[in-house]
């Protein structure tokens, strides 16, 4: 299915138009969301709001469905931000509030190996995530909810998903910009930052 029905063009300002002011990031886990919601969050001067830090409660609890809806909710209620994140609880909200979609659409090898750097970065550093939990070497490696298998198993269902969701009538408000490689991303960002002109898909 296409994503051509909506194609985003980024005039030659020295940001992104005034109208896209809350932009949500999609993609992959390991494919770079965060880090590039956080550098819009920055070049648009605007609040960057992580979904994995309204999600997870200490000892990797997930916090219950109602709540996590009323979280999300709250954190977006302003009228600029960027956000990150593929939770389907919380869809409706954050595609319904967002004006601008971004789809990192990067290849399962690329992704992975993304992936795998970054957890083994995360287990060695002992870095501290969302309530202080951290990533361990048995969690990544040898549990079944392994990130690494996470990703694996839903990265083709992504590639489905995503096309049909923005197809809907309730989605049709959206910005889509497809980006297809972390080439494409950066080029993506830095047009941001220097009011060029990047097109809603980049090879």
């Amino acid at each position: 299915m296409s994503l051509d029905r909506k194609p985003l063009l980024v005039e030659g300002t020295s940001r992104v138009p005034g109208s896209f002011r809350r932009l949500v990031v999609v993609g992959t886990s390991g494919s770079g969301k965060t880090t590039l919601a956080k550098d819009l969050a920055l070049c648009l001067e605007i609040p960057h709001v992580e979904l994995d830090a309204l999600f997870w409660d200490p000892e990797w609890a997930p916090v219950p469905r109602e709540l996590f809806r009323e979280r999300v909710t709250q954190a977006l209620s302003g009228d600029e931000w960027t956000t990150d994140g593929n939770y389907s609880v919380a869809r409706d909200i954050v595609w319904t509030r967002a004006d601008t979609l971004i789809w990192l659409d990067y290849s399962l090898p690329r992704v992975m190996g993304r992936l795998v750097r970054r957890t083994v970065r995360r287990i060695v550093g002992r870095e501290e995530l969302w309530s202080g939990n951290r990533e361990t070497f048995s969690g990544a490696f040898l549990s079944r909810d392994s990130i690494l298998l996470y990703a694996m198993r839903t990265y083709r269902r992504r590639q489905r998903e995503y096309p049909e969701y923005l197809s809907r009538p309730e989605y049709e408000h959206l910005n889509v910009v497809h980006l297809r490689s972390p080439w494409a991303a950066r080029q993506w960002l830095e047009a941001c930052r220097t009011g060029g002109q990047p097109a809603g898909t980049f090879d």
